[in-house]
């Protein structure tokens, strides 16, 4: 299984993302990341990704070749993480195949009827544990 985080700004939940991740994972999952910028690519690969690249190509490229995505919700908005996030960036993750399993944030302006509000911490948590249901663990 191919799993790819993408993230923007510092990486941080990303990089967080990939901490709760990687000593879950069975060998054959693959973790990759895809960062809007530099920063969020190495903070996830010194977090445990197997491999990383940076830019929008990097996010179209990948987004439709995983099984898994995980993420900030402003990847699937045009213009999101404060602009980082291209439309065609945007399109290629909210249009591909992969499930997609997304981080609320009040940051990105747009809210969720029916997610409870919680510290960013426990929304990690939930989403690795929904990623772990997805591999199959």
């Amino acid at each position: 299984m191919r799993i790819l985080l993408i993230d923007g700004q510092g990486g941080g939940i990303g990089s967080r993302l990939a901490t709760l991740l990687r000593p879950q994972l069975p060998e054959d999952c693959e973790l990759l990341c895809a960062g809007t910028n530099v920063l969020a690519t190495n903070a996830m690969l010194k977090a445990g990704c197997t491999r990383g690249a940076t830019g929008e190509n990097a996010i179209l490229y990948n987004a439709g070749r995983a099984d898994l995505i995980l993420g900030p919700i402003g990847v699937i908005l045009a213009n999101g993480i404060m602009g980082e996030v291209s439309p065609a960036a945007a399109a290629a993750v909210s249009g591909a195949q992969a499930v997609k399993i997304l981080i609320p944030s009040a940051t990105c302006g747009t809210r969720i009827a029916g997610v409870e509000e919680c510290r960013l911490e426990d929304y990690l948590k939930r989403a690795v544990d929904l990623a772990l249901r997805e591999v199959g663990l």
